[in-house]
């Protein structure tokens, strides 16, 4: 017998599953990626629809690393509290059993031509979208073509003793036996980073009739943990604790499962057994062609029972399973240096979804800091505050610094595989955060000027305080209304920035015009006029960069 050719063709199937599986993944998401986060942006704190929600994104990205990647994105960035993304990871594991049932249908007679269609719209389209939706029918013909590869590979070692002694090892007849398997599953696992790669390997082995179901199933319960280790390695280097918690929660939900599964095990692979006899199927022990060919279908409908039933239990106790996450989650504190640039996780770099909610947050945070720095400065047009007008270049520096870094990341993030919806959000991103910058600018303009009239001791008439006072309230109300709608855009956002900006214009011409009419009343001298114009004029810039920012965010929030 030719053991290594029979390697070969194994993890060469293998291979060819996992590569089919990323590329169909990488398809979907770019596909519906636009889709996805808005449903992830707006779920609400019931942790029954946040356990549909997971479940339908993760049926529509194939994979529940990648949706507990994103999640991990979306709480890192403060868009997700860690109670709704708990509720979602839940649901995301009842997702994930779509591949299974999927692989249990036997599609590989269009793998082929699935493959061959696919080759044709990835590399022959010229738009985008269609290029996309052939990564996701050639990742499936890929997959499917590599399920058939590893049962081919398989076929050989049926009727050899060897191979027949080493796979009856794996017995579940005792607890021994069972807590084997499922530690064989999860190292399997977590060494090939996909829960769906090994549930296929499974189900190749135990169609051949190396494993019985009851040793398959004791498999997957295993590939349920090592699914969770994506998630870890996702949080490596961060310092956000509800990042951390999210990853524990996956963690928890599917070892916790998996043991309340152990205790009853017999009991669950015969009502396993009796669903998929009842749903129609064939007997488990059916032999065609040498193959147990229904073996599959138990095994799908077990993996995902399996998910249902943790997730009905875990939902019902939705809320211990978060406190005791947060009970053996690390203790991170936050920094609290004021001017702390924003730090970017790279391992989100090959999911843009959590990497552009990443960048979300950090340009509200950075939108937060600029309309606090604008707050005071504005202040001190009726009090001088050497502490304030001392801290401008500290202010106007971190600013500056928190551009580059936030341009650098949105650049390394388009460099990858983005689709086109992405691809205008991280342009839009680009010209918000530059906007914010430029109100740096004109803050820092402000402050010299205001220092410049209180250590000159050039004298404002009441009318010229009490204009920029104005001016300036309504520069603050404007990029606090920016701010607000960056989180969650209302009806009428647009319209109101619109006449928000119309107005500080109007307001500036105004006041140049009473200005004029001071000048020639002598009511104020030209050097108080010059500083005035020179404040009017920054607070106008100031309304046209939240205009342009306020554009930005209607495109893409």
């Amino acid at each position: 017998m030719d053991i290594v050719g029979i390697l070969i063709e194994t993890l060469g199937g293998l291979g060819l599953f996992i590569l089919g599986m990323k590329t169909m993944t990488e398809g979907l998401q770019a596909t519906a990626g636009q889709k996805i986060r808005r449903v992830l942006e707006a779920i609400s704190s019931n942790r029954i629809m946040g356990c549909l929600t997971g479940a339908g994104v993760t049926a529509m990205v194939q994979s529940s690393s990648a949706t507990t990647v994103m999640l991990i994105g979306f709480v890192s960035a403060g868009i997700m509290s860690i109670e709704q993304a708990v509720g979602v990871v839940i649901g995301a594991n009842i997702g994930t059993t779509i591949t299974g049932q999927m692989i249990a249908f036997k599609l590989t007679k269009v793998a082929l031509p699935a493959v061959t269609l696919g080759v044709g719209l990835k590399y022959f389209s010229k738009k985008r979208t269609y290029r996309h939706i052939g990564d996701i029918i050639l990742g499936f013909g890929i997959l499917f073509y590599g399920m058939a590869v590893m049962k081919q590979g398989l076929t050989p070692i049926k009727s050899d003793p060897q191979f027949i002694s080493f796979f009856t090892t794996f017995s579940t007849e005792t607890m021994g036996g069972i807590l084997l398997c499922v530690s064989m599953g999860t190292i399997l696992t977590i060494m090939v980073q996909s829960s769906s790669a090994t549930v296929g390997l499974t189900m190749a082995l135990a169609t051949s009739g190396l494993l019985t179901f009851p040793t398959a199933m004791a498999l997957v319960l295993g590939e349920n943990i090592g699914t969770t280790v994506t998630a870890q390695l996702a949080t490596i280097g961060s310092k956000n604790p509800d990042a951390h918690r999210t990853a524990n929660a996956h963690t928890i939900f599917n070892v916790a499962g998996v043991g309340i599964i152990l205790l009853i095990f017999p009991l669950f692979i015969t009502v396993v057994e009796t669903v998929t006899l009842k749903l129609g199927a064939g007997p488990v022990d059916m032999m065609v062609n040498n193959e147990y060919i229904n073996c599959s279908r138990y095994i799908a409908n077990g993996h995902t029972l399996f998910n249902v039933i943790n997730a009905v239990v875990f939902l019902f106790f939705l809320p211990r399973l978060v406190q005791l996450t947060m009970l053996i989650s690390p203790r991170l504190e936050k920094s609290r240096e004021r001017y702390q640039l924003p730090k970017f996780d790279s391992s989100f770099i090959d999911s843009p979804i959590a990497a552009l909610a990443q960048v979300k947050g950090e340009i509200i945070n950075n939108a937060q800091f600029a309309l606090m720095s604008l707050t005071k400065v504005a202040s001190c047009i009726e009090k001088r505050d050497d502490d304030i007008l001392g801290e401008r270049e500290a202010v106007e520096e971190h600013l500056d610094e928190t551009q580059k870094v936030i341009i650098k990341y949105l650049t390394t993030i388009y460099q990858g595989d983005v689709n086109e919806p992405e691809a205008k959000e991280i342009s839009e991103m680009m010209r918000i955060t530059n906007n914010i910058e430029r109100i740096g600018d004109s803050m820092e303009n402000v402050s010299k000027t205001i220092e410049r009239i209180y250590n000159n001791e050039i004298g404002l008439s009441d009318q010229a305080k009490s204009d920029l006072t104005k001016i300036a309230d309504k520069a603050v109300a404007f990029l606090q209304l920016v701010v607000d709608q960056m989180n969650e855009k209302t009806e009428g956002f647009y319209e109101k920035a619109l006449n928000m900006e119309e107005t500080i214009d109007q307001m500036r011409e105004e006041m140049r015009f009473q200005h004029i009419e001071r000048l020639r009343a002598g009511d104020c001298s030209v050097d108080a006029g010059v500083l005035f114009i020179a404040l009017v004029s920054n607070f106008e810039k100031m309304g046209d960069y939240c205009y342009n920012i306020a554009t930005g965010v209607n495109r893409i929030i």
